[in-house]
């Protein structure tokens, strides 16, 4: 018998299902009977409780459990038939007035739409690139000093300059009264690393041990602190020492510490370099991604299926709260979160979605395990031990999932700039790593 498909809306869609109440009745009874094997009730020894018992204490619930199967079976057997790709779950109703021996029941429901690519050669995309070059290895190099800085304290004669760690004491007042974080006692940071507003810093410069001062500062418009933000404090502060920063030299004994396998400065430059290329071709790879993925948002005009939309908020809503349970936030998963506010980035997600699954199936974009592997290897690089990292990935399936998306992303974002009209813009390093300055 033919499948009646009615069209309610743009995807929405209804089948009328029927089911013969005797066969449910009779899977209810089977059920019942394997139940009554092993169910146990006062007075009677296993599997010799009565059906009547059995049917009073869980007929209900197995005729529930038989009703959803059954419906859920004729509806994927309707959908099939009329050839559907059905969206999101169905929601069923049951229908009055069937003949007798019969249940009818509506299923409406939403299909995918159909996803008709544009021109993908009438798309312009720019594409970045970026190089290391000498500078950024040799600023990295600064920062792998800093971290292995050691201190030693000056003479009390001695003004406190830049690069000196100082250690002070401190109370700011606001109106004559002392504000929340405004004071503080043994308290260091380094002039010149920009911890302090720069009017703390230039107050303490020139400063020496055991010199107290006061000065005016005002805190910026724009300020973190909402209670102070945009207000005039006065603060008194008296340095207790003064420390004086001393980096390690640039040698094979840095090298060493470092772990490098050739100890040698040419050693540690080039592992730093190789490094850095590895980040660099990430976050190259990530940023000519998004501008593609930008681009997909709009190879495509059609419907989105609700229920979809719906799942993805869910999904971000689920994020939310598990980002403010890791932030230490009590009652996280309490939190009122408005879902509305996830509809809009939901829906582009979705739609992006069905674009990119669409590219995958007409252009065969999909993952091979050579790809999978290649990529969780280089991934590995940058671990103490790489093997481990390669077997932690590959002994779990949803982790393997979770690179395979990435892989087929990157075999997209590859064909779609194969096929678009493509500006190539080269970008400082400090910019794609966020560090401009």
């Amino acid at each position: 018998m033919a499948v009646t498909v009615e069209t309610l809306d743009k995807l929405e869609r209804r089948i009328t299902l029927t089911l013969s109440a005797d066969v449910i009745n009779k899977e209810v009874e089977t059920r019942l009977k394997k139940l009554a094997r092993t169910v146990k009730a006062d007075g009677f020894r296993p599997g010799k409780v009565p059906m009547g018992v059995v049917n009073q204490r869980y007929g209900y619930s197995v005729q529930y459990e038989v009703m959803n199967d059954k419906v859920g079976e004729a509806f994927a057997s309707a959908a099939n038939e009329a050839q559907l790709r059905v969206a999101g779950t169905p929601r069923i109703s049951e229908k009055t007035g069937a003949p007798e021996g019969e249940m009818t029941f509506d299923a409406t429901f939403e299909v995918y739409p159909d996803v008709k690519l544009a021109d993908l050669s009438t798309f312009e995309i720019e594409r970045v690139s970026t190089e290391v070059t000498e500078v950024a290895i040799d600023r990295t190099l600064d920062i792998l000093r800093k971290q292995r800085r050691t201190f030693s304290q000056r003479a009390q004669a001695d003004a406190a300059g830049a690069d000196d760690r100082v250690t002070i004491d401190f109370e700011g007042k606001i109106d004559g009264e002392t504000f929340e974080g405004g004071k503080a006692v043994g308290f260091q940071f380094i002039l010149g690393e920009g911890r302090m507003l720069a009017e703390f810093e230039n107050a303490v410069t020139g400063m020496k041990t055991g010199e107290s001062k006061t000065f005016p500062l005002k805190f910026p418009e724009d300020y973190h602190g909402k209670d102070v933000a945009g207000k005039e404090a006065d603060f008194l502060v008296t340095l207790t020492k003064v420390e004086a920063q001393h980096l390690p030299e640039v040698d094979a004994e840095f090298a060493q510490t470092l772990g490098i396998p050739e100890a040698s400065v040419e050693g540690l430059r080039a592992d730093i370099k190789k490094n850095l290329e590895r980040e660099v071709k990430f976050r190259v790879a990530a940023r000519n991604k998004n501008a593609v993925m930008a681009a997909m948002e709009k190879a495509a005009e059609f419907d989105v299926p609700k229920a979809l939309v719906d799942n993805e908020v869910e999904r971000l809503v689920a994020g939310a709260r598990e980002d403010l349970k890791q932030r230490g936030i009590k009652d996280a998963d309490k939190a009122p979160i408005p879902a509305e506010m996830f509809t809009q980035q939901a829906e582009k997600r979705v739609r992006i979605g069905l674009v990119l699954a669409e590219l995958v199936r007409v252009n065969n974009l999909s993952a091979t395990p050579d790809q999978v592997r290649a990529h969780i290897e280089e991934m590995a690089q940058s671990y103490e031990k790489p093997s481990e990292v390669v077997r932690w990935y590959l002994g779990d399936r949803q982790r393997l999932a979770e690179v395979e998306a990435v892989v087929i992303e990157a075999n997209v974002t590859e064909f779609v700039l194969a096929q678009a009209r493509v500006t190539d813009k080269q970008v400082a390093f400090d910019e794609l790593m966020g560090a401009a300055s």
